[in-house]
């Protein structure tokens, strides 16, 4: 068994796909619109069908991780509460990367630092609301 996020964005998907695969080299491996299913397969609140050009669902492999994304019901600005993404670097420099590209547009919580569990540590929100904790596993200073 495993867990796999599953992130709404509220009509922002598309933007979202495309920060990804430039800030996380993220791949695309699935996309569908609402307007590729069978007619009639999804509504809306108050019973209007979502727009046929926004993505009804989407799986990025980050990494070893695949993560589904969607644009939801199109109803505006996404919110993400009371989640974080945990993204593990594989060493300093690439967690300095991976930070400072999901940082571009967000905003920055704790600084990317040593902590005394780790040789770099960091929070942040994206620029979707994402919330982010970038840490280099296994690498703690003195």
């Amino acid at each position: 068994m495993y867990i796999q996020p599953y992130l709404s964005f509220d009509g922002h998907c598309d933007d979202a796909i495309a920060f990804y695969r430039q800030a996380l080299d993220a791949e695309v491996v699935m996309l569908m619109r609402f307007g590729e299913g069978p007619g009639g397969s999804a509504e809306c609140p108050g019973g209007a069908a979502p727009p046929a050009d926004k993505v009804m669902h989407a799986c990025l492999q980050i990494g070893q991780t695949q993560v589904f994304l969607s644009d939801g019901f199109s109803a505006g600005k996404p919110e993400f509460k009371g989640i974080s993404l945990s993204l593990s670097a594989a060493d300093d420099a690439e967690a300095r990367r991976l930070f400072d590209a999901l940082a571009e547009g967000g905003q920055i919580q704790q600084p990317l630092m040593p902590t005394f569990f780790s040789s770099g540590f960091g929070m942040l929100l994206d620029r979707f609301g994402v919330s982010w904790m970038v840490v280099v596993p296994g690498q703690a200073t003195g």
